[in-house]
């Protein structure tokens, strides 16, 4: 691969620090830095021979437009998830680099705008036929009332946030009185509209996709609780996904998926199709839980997931004989 100028967008908070050393890196907690996912990246990238610059972004596009600019690089490799604190301006961003007609990683705006909204998302792959668990929007406190539709348990989480922000124990919800409890309380907390969907009691599984036309499929991995009696009923919640001592004590570990053939075809399938459906490029995950019949369900689809060395799409990735450097040199081509 010929070296390159690449840019590195990241969150302005997310700047990796330039002196790390080695016995910090060693600790079993480093994995966990807000910053991780843009120090393995940008390491990489410098370890291949690139010349490699960082642009930290909040709510100003100038130091973005000054680094294209004075640096003018080959490559933009997007890390950016928000902008102006608002998740869903990312692909506003991505629209910005397009106008410029600079090349970058991950997604493009469509497929963005139409993943992060996760209802968007359920209409489309609904009428594809692409089965997603049936859901109720609230947009604001007035409503009060849950569609009769909608069968419980039932999940209440945030419409647009991703990493699991606002997921816990209690989302997970078993009457009416709680659903409309847990709704006020993410509302008054992010201020966001809320999704409320029903709960598919059964195993959880992450599928790494890359990709424009000719899709790579990684292997499939399962979410696992291995200290509890009833793992069909956990979910991976923020403390699951972020805390230590909270995932010792569950047994939380993620494995490479031990399933039926069939079982891992219909996975596949709807993997492929939810990616094309939501107009996805780039590379992305797919969450997705399977009952206790063996038909799988769309959660969601992450575009431009987390790609640290040590997270789910790396691992997929390191399964399938595609090192870190490897996954690095392939997003960029």
């Amino acid at each position: 691969m010929s070296k390159k100028k690449v840019l590195v967008l990241v969150h302005s908070d997310l700047i990796p620090p330039q002196d790390i050393s080695k016995e910090e890196e060693a600790r079993e907690d480093f994995e966990y830095k807000p910053w991780i996912t843009e120090y393995n990246v940008i390491k990489t990238l410098k370890s291949l021979g690139h010349n490699v610059k960082v642009v930290g972004l909040y709510s100003d596009l100038m130091p973005l437009r000054e680094a294209i600019d004075e640096f003018k690089p080959n490559i933009v490799f997007n890390l950016l998830e928000e902008f102006n604190g608002n998740v869903l301006f990312d692909q506003n961003v991505v629209s910005y680099l397009e106008l410029l007609k600079v090349k970058y990683t991950g997604n493009n705006p469509r497929g963005l705008m139409i993943a992060r909204d996760k209802a968007m998302a359920k209409k489309l792959l609904s009428y594809h036929r692409i089965k997603t668990p049936q859901f109720q929007v609230f947009k604001n406190r007035k409503k009060t009332k849950l569609s009769k539709k909608l069968k419980f348990p039932l999940i209440v989480k945030c419409l647009y946030q991703d990493a699991s922000l606002g997921i816990s124990g209690a989302s997970i919800v078993k009457s009416e009185e709680k659903a409309l409890e847990r709704i006020k309380y993410l509302m008054d907390k992010y201020e966001e509209e809320v999704i409320v969907e029903e709960f598919i009691e059964g195993r959880e599984f992450f599928v790494g996709v890359i990709g424009n036309k000719r899709l790579t499929i990684l292997p499939i991995l399962e979410l696992r609780f291995n200290k509890v009696d009833k793992p069909e009923l956990e979910l991976y919640s923020e403390k699951a996904k972020w805390n230590m001592k909270y995932r010792k004590s569950k047994g939380i570990d993620i494995e490479l998926a031990d399933i039926p053939k069939e079982v891992k075809e219909r996975i596949i399938k709807i993997c492929k199709r939810t990616y094309k459906v939501l107009e996805l490029n780039g590379y992305a995950r797919i969450d997705l839980r399977v009952d206790e019949n063996g038909i799988p369900y769309i959660i969601e689809a992450n575009p431009n997931p987390n790609i640290a060395m040590k997270d789910e799409f790396a691992m997929a990735a390191e399964s399938a004989g595609i090192s870190y450097k490897k996954l690095i040199t392939k997003l960029v081509n």
